[in-house]
Order: C-alpha cells, then structure tokens, then sequence
C-alpha cells in the first residue's frame, strides 16, 4: 500500500511542531551549559536510572554523601537513549533535580517494538529474565521457548518459575513436572512458587538477591501477584517516589526499578512483562536453543532447514536422543510462525 501524501498544511505543522521541539531543547541545554558556567551545577556523580518520563528520567545517586537520594533530571541532546537500569554520570542541580550528562557502557539490553514496530530498548543490565508459567492457564512449552529464545538472543540468564503450586493436582502434575525436569536437563534453573501458601518464597528470593530481574509470562499466570508479594505495598511506593522527586506521575513509566527489601532489584512495567520473541531471523532463532549449539554448522548442506535434508545434524542428534522430540518440534513451530509473519 502506498504511503499517504500529505498536503502543504500537514507538512507545515509537522516542521511547526519538528521546529518547536528542537528550539526547547536547545533553550535546555543553554540553560544547562549557563548554570554550569555560573557554577551552579554539582560534580559529576554516578547515577542509576530507576524511572523513565519522556525527556526526563529519575536518577538515583549512587555515591558520595548524597547516596541514595533520588533526583529529576534532564538529558542532554547528544545522549543516546536512556533506559531504566542504565548506569549514567549525571551533575545534580542548585535544587533537587539535575543532568544527564553521558550513559555508561551497557551489559545488555530487553527490547520490544514501539508502536510503529521499531525495535526499542526498554530496560538494562539486567541479570535475570524469570519466566513465570503456572498449571493455570495452560502451559504452553512453546511459548516459554519462545521467551527463552528472546532471553538467550539479549545475552539475559533465563530463569524457569513454576508459579501456583498449591494449584498442582495428579492430573496436571505429571506433565509440568516433565516440563520442568526437561529444561533442568538442558542446563536452566527452575523454581516453584506459591503466594498463597509461601511455597518457594525463601529460594526465590536467595536468587534475586543482588541481582537485577524482570518477570515475564502469559496473562493470569500470577506475576503481580508475585511482584506485590516480594514488593509489599508496590503501589504506594509508586507514589512515594512521585512524591520525592515532587513532580507527579503525568507520563506512563516504560519501566521503574525498585529495590527488593531483602536485596537485589527489580524492574517492573506492564510491557516488559509482556516481552516476547520480536524481530529475530532463522539464525538467531536456532541460536536461542541452547542444546543445539555443539550441532549447529556441522549439517552436510550449509542452508539446511534441518527438516528432512541428508546429512542434517539436528536430525540426527535427535534420533541419538541428545535433543528432545518436544524442543526440536518447538524449535520448528517458531520458524514456521516467522515465515508466516
């Protein structure tokens, strides 16, 4: 379909609108460069990224005399962009905001496409993706392939959780349990957890200490339930932090850390747990299946689709059993869904 051309107004109001927005930034980082003239402007401190508001971020600062202290802060011009869980050097203000003046260097990034499909990051150096699944609603292992493979393409340690144990019957046991030890087998560790009846709780929190995660995993499988759980009183938290950087909650968050009472951080957001398998090739695909990494490369043809090709790697790593049926046949189905797309 062909591109809809806009007329001579509707080009004049979006340069208008272009326009206005580079002349504010520009009286920003006038502003900026005249406080730190006048000396106005503190040392450069460095700062965690622990909330995201359009053109401002909250910053926590994690040294000195003011370690801790949580500041609004603008973002220079040049900055690429800044994320929840970014590490950044930052100059506090003659009140309680400050700048952003440069981000330092990422160990990863969870990316999810924007309204216009763009690929946009949304949250960093994070340590663990834990992907919630429960008897209720029905487990898919496709779909929990599906977040492994996203986890394992962003260099994210994946990390199974069997969540609403105290929903576990004889009938839908067996086969949960199967699943589990399956991915146990392959080299991931798998939790189980119950909010109701506190299943669990003392291990998953040993994991999260001192580290970053985020939560991900169908709708009703109990992830806030989890997160209002290790993070009592979320909620009021939110408005907490409103309230000490006294600006209020006007712009949805792409995402906010929190710190876990017991150690360790979270990030949390509805889009992030909603994270899922965007903009990957075949490649990159086989690559998330961690069992196949000895095979890949060693099939007889270099473009085989590990189908039914002579010669095949895969296939035959199959039949000696060294990859399951279900992850094999899991892999397949994800290939098709991107040739469908």
């Amino acid at each position: 379909m062909s591109k809809r051309k806009l007329n001579r107004r509707q080009q004049w109001r979006i340069e208008k609108i272009q326009n206005e927005r580079a002349s504010r930034v520009g009286k920003r980082d006038s502003l900026i460069d005249q406080q730190l003239n006048a000396g106005e402007l503190g040392t450069e401190q460095e700062g965690l990224i622990i909330a995201h508001y359009g053109r401002q971020v909250d910053v926590e600062c994690l040294s000195g005399v003011n370690k801790g202290q949580i500041s609004r802060c603008y973002m220079r011009a040049n900055l690429e962009v800044l994320v929840t869980g970014d590490k950044v050097v930052w100059r506090p203000g003659p009140s309680q905001d400050g700048v952003v003046e440069a981000r330092m260097e990422r160990r990863n990034s969870l990316s999810r496409p924007d309204s216009r499909g763009q690929l946009k990051p949304v949250a960093a150096n994070i340590d663990y993706i834990i992907i919630v699944f429960a008897p209720e609603p029905y487990a898919h292992a496709n779909l929990i392939d599906r977040y492994i493979v996203a986890a394992e393409n962003t260099g994210i340690e994946p990390v199974l959780l069997l969540n609403k144990t105290d929903l576990l019957n004889e009938d839908n046991a067996p086969r949960l349990m199967e699943m589990a030890e399956r991915y146990q087998n392959i080299g991931y560790k798998v939790l189980t957890a119950s909010t109701q009846d506190e299943d669990g709780l003392v291990l998953l929190k040993s994991l999260l200490d001192q580290k970053i995660s985020v939560f991900v995993g169908q709708s009703g499988v109990g992830k806030s339930s989890l997160v209002n759980t290790l993070l009592p009183g979320i909620n009021i938290r939110v408005g907490e932090l409103s309230e000490q950087t006294r600006k209020g909650m006007h712009t949805t968050t792409t995402a906010m850390l929190f710190h876990l009472p017991f150690g360790g951080d979270l990030i949390d957001s509805p889009g992030i747990r909603e994270f899922g398998l965007w903009h990957m090739d075949a490649r990159e695909v086989a690559s998330g299946f961690r069992e196949f990494d000895p095979i890949l490369g060693t099939c007889k043809f270099r473009d085989c689709s590990h189908k039914r090709e002579p010669g095949c790697a895969l296939i035959s790593a199959l039949e000696a059993g060294e990859i399951s049926q279900e992850r094999f046949e899991s892999y397949h189905r994800i290939i098709d869904s991107l040739d469908e797309l």
